[in-house]
């Protein structure tokens, strides 16, 4: 009996244990407006050369705009004041003086989800210079989280794009508030109003070609576009149409969609004979397999008012798709 004893003794404890270690600990919902980031820093270094560093690294504006806006927006908060609720925010960089020079990278440590980035250094300069070194990294990491947010919220009412799943052989999620305005053989125009204009998504595909270089490509981009505003795209009056404007020069550069290699473009669209235009986002991702590329591109008309959000949307939508097997 006592060895019975014993050993049940045992068990319980060995139970314990295991509950013990297997015992999640609680984190709230994180919270706050797509492309909003909380900055932790006190007052005196954000009016200082390091606040100055970061507005221009950080917070500098986002390119393929017709107006300068951030690509992201910066809210700071004083140490002292980052406590309770306000830890909760999805997107936090913290800046702490008087430590060993470093950029930590935490996923999730007060909320769920949340990525916050740790900025260090004994001296304004080291921080800034931490901030210069690490400013590509740390703008990826937030935008990453960003998407997945924005897709998260996206996935809540759902556009039912069985048509264009068997139209272009993809999966790709979209708001329910959007359209699909036009839709040929290989060619379709999504589009969803808005009180200033309208958002847009043209899906096309083009033949593969394996001895294409980057550079004959980026110039490629730009005719293939400008014939496809011309053939589908039609401005407010006769013989108008959408093209892409000479004067502003294209951001070309490599990334993945579907995890497939793609490239990507933005710049600013024009109307011919018309005084209409905004930014656009052109992927051509390289689907070696079907010996095409598939080609998604993001267009806002929007006067009067901001679009990075607009723009943001539209990567988001274009960065869900999915080749089907």
């Amino acid at each position: 009996m006592r060895h019975f004893l014993k050993a049940l003794c045992l068990l319980f404890l060995l139970s314990a244990c295991e509950d013990s270690n297997t015992t999640k600990v609680y984190k709230p919902k994180s919270s706050g407006n797509i492309n909003d980031l909380s900055v932790v820093i006190d007052n005196d270094l954000w009016e200082s050369s390091v606040g100055e560093t970061i507005r221009y690294t950080i917070g500098a504006p986002l390119y393929g705009l017709p107006q300068d806006e951030p690509q992201l927006t910066l809210r700071q908060i004083p140490s002292s004041v980052f406590t309770g609720f306000v830890k909760n925010t999805r997107l936090v960089l913290k800046i702490n003086k008087g430590v060993p020079a470093a950029t930590k990278f935490y996923k999730d440590p007060y909320a769920l989800p949340q990525r916050m980035v740790t900025v260090g250094g004994m001296t304004n300069q080291e921080i800034k210079d931490q901030f210069i070194t690490n400013q590509g990294k740390i703008v990826k990491v937030f935008k990453s989280q960003e998407i997945q947010e924005k897709q998260r919220r996206t996935r809540k009412t759902l556009y039912n794009s069985t048509t264009l799943s068997e139209q272009f052989g993809i999966n790709i999620q979209f708001s329910s508030l959007y359209r699909i305005a036009k839709q040929v053989d290989n060619f379709s125009w999504i589009r969803r109003d808005i009180k200033t204009g309208t958002v847009n998504l043209l899906l096309y595909t083009l033949p593969f070609d394996a001895k294409m270089t980057k550079e004959s490509l980026a110039k490629r981009v730009i005719t293939v576009r400008d014939s496809i505003g011309k053939r589908y795209i039609p401005g407010p009056v006769d013989g108008s149409y959408m093209t892409t404007e000479n004067a502003y020069r294209p951001f070309f550069g490599d990334t993945k969609v579907a995890n497939l290699t793609s490239y990507e473009t933005k710049s600013i669209w024009q109307v011919k004979d018309a005084f209409m235009s905004g930014p656009f986002i052109n992927y051509w991702i390289e689907d070696k397999v079907n010996n095409r590329y598939l080609i998604a591109e993001g267009f806002v008309f929007a006067p009067s008012v901001g679009k990075r959000d607009y723009i943001f949307e539209l990567e988001a939508i274009i960065r869900s798709i999915t080749i089907k097997q």
